[in-house]
């Protein structure tokens, strides 16, 4: 009976989870997880509170229990990553359940600690992300928009490039426009480490900022610093190849990532699932002048989605001569390989389309709880209310229907008129 109980705590926790679009597929390895992260009674509680951001006596509410008690469990699950809070205009905390990835998942190895066994913990995460695999391509390849972008190397752009190049395109402006920032391990790497198979790349190089660095330094998990350090840390990692990885919207960046292909798990995705575009590409894409490329083969050694290959230059005279040749259908537009080639043969140029990216967090989730077919999740929030449950049930039923299906998806609707309503509610 006790074993029953505790897999029910944690499968109401997960039911919970996969509410947000950003979900987990349930099973016993992600049970396995949770119970790391989680006591029982911790799941029962976390698998009550909203998907919206919430406060303590909202919490309060929801556990049937004083205020001052609430605060005390909300305060020990934010000083371990799992809930984020922050101070709202009225110098009110206010807490939010981050999905698994980019969140609590990542949370829990952004640093060193002895109160989980962290081998454990990423032995399980490798079993269930890159093993398993269900996890990850639910996340990075369901519907058209992304949890998150690439940024463009800004060293491989030219002069004139870097003027004309979009503010939010650039990791150096979200650095710059932060409110604030904080660093620490990077989760793939620490992860990989305690595998035995972590590569040489830098550690703590995981930058985190506004409201989500605000919470993450006051506890502990990531370690405050100013802009100029993390511009260091920056070209530190254009040095090191790395791929900057971030959240996918405009304004409000919350996360960079600086990635290697071979512990990264976006990138290693990308490779695996490239034709269905899990991750957001930059505007950018490399081009390469076959008269000046000589096969030197540096590109396509960096290049951490296999996207620049070597082939055949075709040249009678010289039979071994290679050239390097873009997969332009899997190329991140990270732009790494133009500065290691050494004879200059690649240039970055601007996509024929332009990748649009969501305004904020909120248009972001927005458009991919449609696209994923749980926007009513959001909408009827408060699954503790009989009622909730049951509107929830009748709108998701008719966000089914074929004429709603397509008024949604369109382009126009998901990238103009919704971005429109965020902006007019946040007025």
């Amino acid at each position: 009976m006790a074993h029953h109980t505790v897999r029910t705590a944690y499968r109401s926790l997960s039911d919970r989870i996969n509410h947000f679009p950003q979900g987990a597929p349930p099973g016993e390895l992600l049970y396995k997880i949770l119970g790391l992260l989680f006591t029982e009674r911790e799941a029962e509680m976390v698998a009550l509170l909203p998907i919206k951001p919430f406060t303590t006596d909202t919490a309060a509410k929801r556990w049937k229990t004083t205020s001052a008690d609430a605060q005390v469990t909300l305060d020990t699950l934010a000083s371990r990553g799992i809930l984020v809070d922050i101070e709202n205009r009225e110098g009110e905390s206010v807490y939010t359940l981050p999905p698994p990835m980019a969140g609590f998942f990542e949370f829990s190895m952004m640093r060193v600690r002895d109160d989980i066994d962290q081998a454990l913990l990423a032995e399980l995460f490798h079993q269930y992300i890159n093993v398993e695999e269900d996890f990850i391509r639910d996340l990075v390849c369901r519907g058209e928009t992304q949890m998150g972008r690439t940024f463009v190397n800004e060293p491989a752009l030219s002069s004139e490039q870097r003027l004309e190049v979009l503010d939010y395109e650039k990791a150096s402006w979200v650095i710059h426009s932060a409110s604030e920032i904080g660093v620490g391990m990077c989760y793939c790497r620490h992860k990989m480490e305690h595998l035995g198979r972590a590569c040489d790349a830098p550690m703590d190089i995981c930058m985190t900022f506004n409201s989500t660095a605000q919470s993450l330094n006051k506890h502990g998990v990531t370690r405050k610093i100013e802009a100029s350090e993390c511009l260091d840390l920056l070209a530190k990692a254009h040095e090191n190849n790395l791929v900057q990885f971030g959240e996918n919207v405009r304004e409000g960046v919350n996360f960079i990532c600086n990635c290697c292909g071979c512990c990264c798990e976006a990138l290693i995705a990308a490779r695996k699932f490239g034709h269905l575009h899990p991750v957001h590409t930059t505007n950018y894409i490399p081009v390469v002048d076959a008269e000046t490329c000589n096969g030197c083969n540096r590109c396509a050694e960096v290049c951490p989605v296999e996207a620049m290959t070597m082939v055949s230059a075709n040249d009678p005279a010289k039979p071994r001569k290679k050239l390097a040749r873009l997969n332009e259908d899997v190329c991140l537009g990270c732009g790494i390989c133009q500065p290691v080639c050494k004879p200059g043969a690649i240039r970055m140029e601007e996509r024929g389309e332009r990748v649009i990216t969501p305004l904020n967090s909120v248009h972001r989730v927005v458009l991919m709880a449609i696209e994923r077919g749980n926007l009513q999740d959001l909408i009827f929030d408060n699954r503790t209310l009989t009622s909730h449950r049951a509107l929830a049930a009748l709108f998701g039923a008719i966000l089914k229907l074929s004429p709603v299906k397509r008024a949604l998806a369109s382009k126009q609707m998901k990238s103009r008129y919704l971005e429109y309503l965020v902006q007019r509610a946040a007025v």
